[in-house]
């Protein structure tokens, strides 16, 4: 989907080259006037930025998603051409993993590695504080474990991501359940914002119905509000208290590092 800019439509490949010439010392850079981008391409620009964190030598959390996986790629890019060197990274799903093997980036796990030095991934939702939703495409407790013992914890989003509190998108908000009873869990979590309208479902496999399974073999139940759901950290205590929940998509005070693309270029904003 193109974000309309109101001047003429470049080629892509000179959008995103004019786009992206950004030096590293940079908080932020302006897209021309003239360049209409696509919301890849945004993240792509974002992933890219986020990449000029990463120095040879550091392990590095692999985020998971539509955004992340072009962080992944440049990082593979850029380790075939030399610029890098002695990475290391930690995946947070079975896609990252396999997509990490097929670029050649060397791969470890927490075991080995229980502090990493950067993790770099997307969020579904993004407020004021670098509070995060994450978890739509199914990887929360991965991303999780990773990404909350990095020393630095860099988001890339678009500026679609950006909302006034958490469930402001309308979108769903995911909860990791174990399969047994999940209908009494769901009910559950329904049950705890009730006040803000929550409704909770099942997330299924397109048209088969079939539940969603997790890479931990795990269901996942998505929550949507109509209200805000207030103090995030009271919200998130209640969850997690519940028998059959794993873990929720709340990312409460993880990010150190937001970029974000949009179309007035890139904004990049420390915690």
């Amino acid at each position: 989907m193109a974000i309309p800019i109101p001047h003429r439509i470049c080629p892509q490949k000179s959008a995103m080259e004019k786009a992206m010439m950004v030096s590293s010392s940079s908080s932020s850079f302006s897209i021309s006037p003239s360049v209409i981008l696509t919301q890849d391409e945004l993240k792509k620009i974002a992933a890219y930025k986020a990449v000029e964190f990463v120095e040879s030598g550091m392990v590095l959390g692999l985020g998971t998603g539509s955004t992340a996986k072009f962080a992944v790629e440049r990082i593979g890019e850029l380790l075939r051409q030399g610029k890098l060197q002695n990475i290391v990274g930690v995946p947070t799903s079975k896609m990252t993993e396999e997509q990490a093997i097929s670029l050649g980036i060397p791969l470890s796990d927490l075991d080995s590695h229980p502090v990493l030095d950067l993790a770099i991934d997307g969020a579904d939702e993004v407020d004021p504080y670098l509070n995060l939703v994450k978890g739509r495409g199914g990887s929360l407790l991965r991303e999780k474990m990773v990404e909350g013992v990095c020393r630095k914890f860099v988001v890339i989003v678009d500026e679609s991501k950006l909302v006034k509190h958490l469930g402001g998108s309308g979108l769903a908000m995911p909860v990791e359940i174990v399969p047994f009873c999940w209908k009494f869990t769901a009910e559950r979590l329904q049950s705890l914002f009730e006040d803000s309208g929550c409704v909770a479902k099942l997330r299924t496999c397109g048209e088969n119905g079939y539940p969603f399974v997790t890479d931990n073999s795990n269901y996942i139940v998505d929550l949507y509000f109509k209200k805000d759901i207030g103090d995030l950290k009271a919200a998130s205590d209640a969850i997690l208290r519940l028998a059959g929940v794993v873990e929720h998509g709340m990312f409460l005070d993880m990010a150190t590092t937001l970029i974000v693309a949009g179309k007035h270029g890139v904004t990049v904003k420390n915690k």
